[in-house]
């Protein structure tokens, strides 16, 4: 098979994460195309530097430098919330953003992204660490969660306040949950399914979207249960026993790619 054959079915891929890591589509395109033809003038280099995925992404870095702004073209006209989205990545450091983009952009793994920065597990594990945080400074917001055991409750408030956010109430029951939305509209929603009464926390987050628009993670013993269907959709899902890292991660997307976030932090800074 020829490399255009191998990284053929990448490159669309790769065009997007080069577009967001530059700012723009020109740019973007013009570092893909120098990467291509990096990939031409030494392809044992290429074939020497993993799956073929991998090694992409890694000279595409290796191109780019490690050094470009992001600076959207002038005659791009974008929206206001990819307007929002350019900020804050502009007010992630360096490698934490690039970290963040392969990880919540493309889907890499932890030991993926080490494998394209040429670091170690840890090193990138820290690096999306930092993106986390440094995203949490900038879309702080409060939290409910909604989880019936007190040891899990709690590991998750220490987590979601060690990113700077803030846990306005703690629900064990589906009625709880609805009564703390009353009093308080949280940002994001982390939810259990199954709950001490032996209600919902699934019912609980679909009659709470029902009034308005809110990010949420399900993290849940029981995956299964949302192969019914029937919303809310779970675009972001934990099983248990989560990864601190990995639920630190999804936060992270959560509240990032969250258009109403976005427009709030817009706002407030208007």
């Amino acid at each position: 098979m020829s490399v255009s054959q191998e990284i053929s079915a990448y490159i669309p891929f790769l065009r997007r994460f080069a577009r967001a890591l530059s700012g723009s589509q020109n740019g973007g395109d013009a570092y893909v195309q120098a990467t291509l033809e990096a990939i031409v003038a030494d392809p044992d280099s290429f074939r020497s530097g993993g799956t073929v995925r991998i090694s992409l992404y890694r000279i595409l870095l290796t191109v780019w430098g490690f050094s470009s702004a992001l600076e959207p073209d002038a005659q791009t006209v974008i929206s206001a919330d990819e307007r929002g989205a350019r900020r804050s990545l502009g007010g992630i450091s360096l490698r934490p953003r690039i970290a963040f983009l392969l990880a919540s952009l493309e889907g890499f793994s932890t030991d993926e992204i080490a494998a394209v920065l040429e670091i170690s597990p840890s090193e990138a594990t820290q690096l999306i660490d930092i993106s986390g945080k440094e995203i949490a400074n900038q879309i702080r917001t409060d939290v409910l969660i909604i989880e019936d055991e007190p040891f899990i409750a709690l590991d998750l408030q220490t987590l979601v306040e060690d990113l700077g956010h803030k846990v306005v109430n703690i629900a064990r029951t589906h009625k709880e949950a609805i009564k703390a939305v009353a009093a308080h509209q949280p940002g994001l929603i982390l939810a259990d399914i199954q709950l001490a009464d032996g209600s919902s926390g699934l019912e609980a987050v679909n009659q709470i979207l029902g009034e308005f628009e809110v990010p949420v993670i399900f993290i849940t013993a029981y995956p299964e249960r949302f192969l019914t269907g029937r919303p809310p959709e779970p675009a972001f899902l934990i099983t248990k026993p989560f990864g601190v890292d990995s639920l630190k991660a999804v936060i992270s997307q959560a509240l990032f790619f969250d258009r109403r976030s976005h427009r709030q932090a817009e706002k407030a800074g208007a």
